[in-house]
Formats: C-alpha cells, structure tokens, sequence
C-alpha cells in the first residue's frame, strides 16, 4: 500500500466552498449583524426555507435506492446504534473534559449534535470513494434522517433538559412534526411527478439546501453576537472545542471499526458502517436547532456542529482514501455472518 504524499493530505484539509461560504456567513453576522424589524423578516424568510429544504430531502429520496438496501438489517442497526446510541453515551462521558473547558451552551451544543442523525450525501460519497457497500449506505443515511426527525427531538429533551426552550419531547417533536416532517412527506408524496425534475435539477437545487443553512447560520450568530457571543468565547476555548470534537469522532470511529470487524462483516459493509455511523448531519441540524432552542442560546448550540462537520469532512475523506487504496483479497471475499 503506498503512503499519503504531503500534498495529497493537504488537500484532503482543504474547506470545500460550503465551508468557506459559512465562515463568510458568520463573518458576515459578526460585523453586519441583523437586528430589530429587520431580524424578524430574515427569521419568517427563514422559516419557510427551511420547509423548502425538507421538501426537497423528501422529494430527493428515492425509494428504490432504499429498497436496495434495505434487507441488509445487521448494517442497518449497527448504524443506527452508532448514531443514535453510541454518540449520546460518549457526549455524557465527556462532560467532566467538556465542562472544564468549555462554557454550558457550548456543551449542550456537542450534546446536541450527538442527538442528530447522519448524513446522507457525504456518508454515501465518502463510502463510494472507498469503494464501500454503495446501496447499504444509501439505505442507511437515508433510514437515519428520517428516523431522525422523530428521535433527535426526543434525545434533546432527554440530554438537554434545560437547553430547548423548557419544551417538552413532546412539544419538541410536535414542533419538528409540523415545521419539518410535514415538508418532507409533502416532498416524498410528490416525488412521482416532480421526482425527476428534482433528479435532473440536483445541482441548482443545491443552493436551496444550503441557501437555508446559511440563513439559520445567520440569523443565530446574529442574535448571540448581539448577546457578547465573541466576549464569551476566547480562543482556547475554540481550540478546546475543536479537540474535544477531534476525540468524539475518533472514539466513534475507533469504536465503529471494531465493533463491525468483531461481528465479522465484510469490508464493504465495515466501510458503510464507519462513515454512516460517525457522522453527524449539518443540513438537518441546523433546522432542527432553530426549532428546537431558544434564539438566545442558538449561535452557542450550533457552533459545535459546523465544527465538528468540517472534521468530520476532513478525516473521513483521508480514511477513504486509505480503504480506497487497500489491495483486494480475504477482506473483500469475506461473507458477513
């Protein structure tokens, strides 16, 4: 197997354009805050993009492509342990480390991105390059968001009592219900019609799901920079978060790689469940923030997981890349118990 060249890791670091869009977009709301009249229209204009973005998730979501993977239960539920499980177990276990470096709102922000679902796009991207199980990992990420949409809130009132706005999980999941679920279910009905102009369309409508994240993005740093967001954050205590993030998703990776090698799945599938199971999803967090915490809080909470996704994006793709150079042999002819 040949080794990384110090170019090919630095490109592996660099932030793709996403990132770099909401590194502007905080910048933007640091300097340029919106406030008053003008942060009430930004937070109704977001609201209804961020219906858009679920209508579209669910009309993006081909049933075929779950279909295909969907009697692969083992992976299924191993992912789903790792997200929904694994991730909430290690954030309490972190709390001592958490506490002693970062302030309540930031903790209950990694707390909050352990109760989320995976991603869908980068988990399946990430598991072709490594020349994974493609069609379990569609299944997956995709059972995960949704599934996710009724679980996170209830993980949140669980692992974050005081965090979201003294809803309760019912409250909460009542409220991802109407401003998320019913989008997407619209979305999903209305695939058959416009499914393939959506399909067609993929990489327009993109600016649409990320228009929408920006637009949280900025209305939540807007507010907590109105509150001293800046005067409470130093930069050890980012560089604390940062590290903090760095050790969750090793422990879950960690974790995930021995987990699916004791249980004698195959290489391909120890692919899917690695990345499907370690990441965490920006696209439906950030919606689920807005909804679930107070506006006050929001910049706080969601600080962690626009971190932790860029980590996640950065060591993940110089993983792939090594599964991806592996020589096939026993690996890839072992039969999954």
């Amino acid at each position: 197997m040949s080794s990384f060249s110090p170019a090919a890791l630095l490109r592996n670091l660099k932030p793709d354009n996403f990132t770099i869009a909401l590194l502007v977009t905080v910048a933007l709301a640091t300097f340029l805050p919106c406030t008053g009249t003008t942060a009430v229209v930004f937070g109704n204009i977001t609201t209804v993009a961020i219906g858009a973005l679920f209508f579209l998730h669910g009309a993006k979501l081909s049933r075929e492509a779950v279909v295909a993977g969907a009697m692969h239960w083992r992976l299924h539920l191993l992912v789903l342990a790792s997200t929904f499980v694994l991730f909430p177990l290690l954030g309490l276990a972190l709390r001592p480390l958490a506490l002693t470096f970062l302030t309540p709102d930031l903790y209950m922000g990694i707390l909050f991105l352990c109760a989320l679902p995976s991603t869908v796009q980068s988990s399946i991207a990430m598991t072709a390059m490594a020349r994974g199980n493609v069609p379990a990992a569609i299944c997956s990420a995709s059972a995960s968001n949704f599934i996710g949409i009724f679980l996170a809130p209830i993980l949140v009132g669980l692992l974050v009592a005081k965090g979201a706005e003294g809803k309760s999980s019912v409250d909460a999941v009542l409220s991802i219900v109407m401003q998320l679920l019913l989008p997407f279910l619209a979305g999903q009905f209305l695939r058959r019609w416009i499914g393939r102009w959506v399909d067609r369309h993929k990489a327009t409508l993109k600016f649409v799901d990320q228009g929408s994240i920006l637009l949280v993005v900025y209305t939540a740093f807007s507010e907590a920079v109105s509150e001293g967001l800046w005067h409470t954050i130093s930069v050890e205590t980012l560089v604390a978060l940062g590290l903090i993030s760095l050790l969750l998703l090793a422990l879950v990776l960690g974790i995930a790689t021995f987990v699916s090698r004791r249980l004698g799945f195959n290489k391909e599938d120890e692919i899917a469940i690695v990345f499907c199971g370690s990441k965490k999803s920006l696209a439906s967090g950030v919606p689920m923030a807005k909804v679930l915490f107070s506006t006050r809080s929001l910049g706080m909470v969601i600080l962690p997981l626009m971190l932790f996704h860029q980590i996640q994006l950065m060591i993940c793709a110089v993983i792939a890349q090594k599964y991806a150079r592996r020589k096939d042999g026993l690996d890839s002819e072992k039969v999954a118990a």
